[in-house]
């Protein structure tokens, strides 16, 4: 088994300020923790009860993460899907969905379960059975099965069994290019108290790893390059610190430099650019119209 290490509480605490950013969406949700089963592959699972009374707004932020994305169906059964990595924010109107139960893969962590490279991915909501990794088509037949009523706790058991043996599998030279992806991945992250990330050509020294290997790793492990992982990773620490005011007014020059960002001005102008809004407007609900969330295109 992969050893890693475990998520912290205050990384689910990050995630969920991320998540519930503003209170933009309006779907109910809260985000979990993985089963200890799950934890070396799983650092965070939202579970989103979308309500009978018919689709309200979803926002979907920025995220370099791959995801398993669980959906029960009202008529019965489930549909099991694999969600690339989200380069640009979407504003959705959600489904009549009993449960959605969204599992956030670990950086490099999702080839051995999708047999697909996070690059083949970006922007798809693709049908699990339609991958060509080893277990696809066993998980999906089994996840499938579950019914609308089907309890929290039994489909995280469930999970829980499922996936690791399908996360295992890969050889040993792809876990130790999982190691490199990661520790990368936390290189280039922006978090509280280090607000600008190594440099990419310090972070591929620091690895022992070219530039170019970098960005393959990259292209295979997480989907999108090095710096655009910084981009959106840098976004979301800025979605965070903005909700931890808790409705008063956002200093935005403050928190621009906090994290990371050359000055308010920078900020703006890349916040617009990965949400189509700007800062101000995002925060307070003005939002583009929604969408019908897809089944399997883009997001």
């Amino acid at each position: 088994m992969t050893t890693v290490t475990e998520p912290s509480r205050t990384d689910l605490a990050r995630q969920t300020a991320i998540r519930t950013a503003a209170g933009t969406s309006q779907v109910p949700s809260r985000l979990v923790e993985p089963p200890a089963a799950l934890r070396p592959w799983i650092t965070d699972i939202g579970v989103i009860a979308h309500a009978p009374d018919g689709p309200r707004s979803v926002t979907h932020v920025p995220d370099a993460a791959v995801r398993l994305v669980v959906r029960t169906l009202p008529e019965g059964g489930s549909a099991v899907l694999a969600v690339g990595p989200r380069t640009r924010a979407s504003y959705n109107t959600g489904k009549r969905l009993p449960l959605c139960l969204d599992l956030r893969i670990r950086p490099g962590a999702a080839r051995p379960l999708l047999g697909a490279p996070a690059g083949d991915l970006v922007g798809q909501v693709v049908p699990l059975k339609e991958l060509p990794g080893r277990s696809t088509a066993r998980i999906d037949r089994a996840l499938r099965e579950w019914g609308d009523d089907v309890p929290v706790d039994v489909a995280l058991a469930e999970l829980a069994e499922l996936l690791p043996p399908a996360f295992e599998q890969g050889a040993a030279a792809d876990r130790a290019r999982e190691a490199l992806v990661r520790s990368a991945v936390t290189a280039l992250s922006t978090r509280p108290g280090s607000p600008r990330p190594a440099p990419v050509p310090e972070v591929a020294r620091a690895l022992a790893v070219s530039e170019r290997q970098l960005r393959k790793l990259f292209a295979d492990g997480v989907g999108v390059s090095p710096k655009h992982f910084a981009r959106i990773d840098r976004a979301r620490q800025l979605l965070a610190g903005a909700r931890d005011g808790a409705g008063a007014p956002v200093p935005w020059a403050g928190l621009a430099q906090a994290t990371g960002y050359y000055d308010q001005s920078h900020m703006a102008a890349e916040f617009r650019s990965l949400f189509g809004v700007a800062p101000s407007a995002f925060f307070s609900g003005r939002l583009p119209a929604g969408t019908p969330c897809p089944s399997r295109a883009g997001r």
